[in-house]
């Protein structure tokens, strides 16, 4: 599961935004230079333009903190190097209960129950991958690790491919009278949804719960709403369980259940089945629209790719770089006092990294906001991070990368003329703190 929330703040009189409350860079922190500014993680415009408002941030200071209602403060890290020491470093884990002697507050489960997740499920996002360190996150890792090889994910290429041609059948059918459809829900969303639930091993029939479910969990709705569709999956995941226990089928979930030496608890089952779900779907139907509302904002790169389709794998790189999906990472925490460039990190506090601003860094890439889909064959530099780095990279990254590819590919060969039926300042992205989405993706299929 990924950190998601948009809660919007109350205005609060005399506060900045956060692009105004940023200290200029200074030198080595001590105990009597705490900080180097504040900004609110909740702030609209943070959120809708992440990569361009947490640059500015990069380039005015090495760490800021980043605060939010209901969540305890964080450093913030925005700079290339930063982000992939703390993704990296063992000294920084993702389990706040790993650092020793201490008791430092859960931020994710803090964010969770402040948009209003219950106390009880609280237990199934500590048992997940994203939550877990060293051995024990070893252990949960090569469960699943296997159904997503390059050679696992080149395999279901084909299906990957029915799928997209059915749903690019059905376009036309669902244009406007005004002739635009928006791509996200015929498109973007059910290809991925499809792929993760036949993969994972969700029945078609109950495939229409799950993705409203999910979709409440990540469109923003917070309260009761989200409480009740949280623990609606987590029930349906435990009747799942049960239904591949009684009837195993060649699905990831009889995998997890399968006999083994070190069987998993029920709470790590549904977890699982709860991240594989999510993180493998959530993230590429956002790559896929951002992917495609990139390129046709950008002509000349799009003609590139027509004209060379070799330069698919190369063009999916660049758009993870450029407008990869989630801007965030999940927080890690300090096991011992330590320094992160000139700042100092006390044991026990969390540190925030920013995908999206580490991947826009000079320092890391030339000419950083430039759209370019040969990058990686002119002008290569450091690795994208927009699937993370280090002991918890995506493991999911090939059969996003693949998806998205054949999305866009099949998408162009079937209607060369499409294009957005608004401007691209006039489409409109969702205030999402960990994912950079477009609310909708209109786009006229012929001239």
């Amino acid at each position: 599961m990924t950190e998601q929330a948009d809660a919007e703040l109350t205005s609060t009189p005399g506060r900045r935004r956060a692009s105004e409350t940023i200290a200029p860079e200074r030198g080595a922190l001590t105990d009597s230079d705490p900080a180097t500014g504040t900004i609110d993680l909740l702030d609209p415009q943070l959120m809708r333009d992440p990569a361009r408002t947490f640059s500015r941030v990069r380039e005015r200071a090495p760490l800021v903190r980043g605060v939010m209602p209901g969540v305890d403060p964080m450093w913030v890290a925005t700079r290339y190097e930063d982000v992939r020491r703390v993704l990296s470093d063992p000294r920084f884990v993702a389990d706040p209960a790993q650092v020793p002697g201490a008791e430092p507050n859960h931020r994710i489960e803090q964010l969770w129950r402040a948009r209003g997740a219950r106390s009880e499920d609280a237990k199934y996002l500590r048992a997940s991958l994203f939550g877990t360190d060293g051995p024990e996150h070893h252990r949960l890792r090569r469960r699943v690790v296997r159904a997503f090889t390059a050679g696992r994910v080149t395999r279901l290429r084909p299906r990957i491919e029915q799928i997209t041609h059915v749903l690019l059948d059905a376009l036309p059918s669902h244009t406007g009278p005004d002739g635009v459809v928006d791509l996200i829900p015929h498109l973007a969303h059910p290809l991925p949804v499809t792929v993760i639930c036949e993969l994972v091993g969700v029945p078609e029939s109950e495939r229409p719960n799950w993705s409203a479910w999910s979709a409440v969990l990540t469109d923003g709705h917070t309260g009761t709403a989200l409480g009740d569709a949280l623990h609606a999956l987590i029930t349906s995941a435990h009747t799942l369980v049960d239904h591949h226990r009684a009837g195993p089928g060649d699905d990831l979930i009889s995998a997890l259940l399968a006999a083994h030496d070190d069987p998993l608890t029920p709470a790590e089952t549904v977890a699982l089945i709860l991240n594989l779900v999510f993180a493998g779907h959530a993230t590429t139907v956002n790559l896929i629209a951002n992917g495609i509302a990139a390129l046709l904002s950008h002509p000349g790169q799009l003609a590139l790719l027509r004209d060379d389709p070799t330069l698919a794998p190369d063009t999916a790189d660049e758009l993870m770089r450029w407008c990869g999906p989630t801007p965030r990472a999940l927080p890690r925490y300090a096991t011992e006092d330590l320094r992160l460039g000139p700042c100092l990190i006390r044991k026990g506090e969390a540190v925030l990294p920013v995908l999206a601003a580490a991947d826009r860094d000079p320092r890391a890439h030339r000419d950083p906001e430039r759209l370019d889909i040969t990058r990686t064959r002119t002008r290569p530099g450091s690795p994208q991070v927009g699937f993370g780095h280090g002991p918890h990279r995506c493991i999911g990254d090939h059969l996003a990368l693949l998806e998205a590819q054949v999305a866009w590919t099949a998408l162009w060969d079937r209607f060369p003329d499409l294009r957005l039926a608004v401007t691209p300042d006039e489409l409109v992205r969702e205030a999402h703190p960990n994912s950079w989405k477009l609310t909708a993706l209109p786009a006229r299929l012929h001239r």
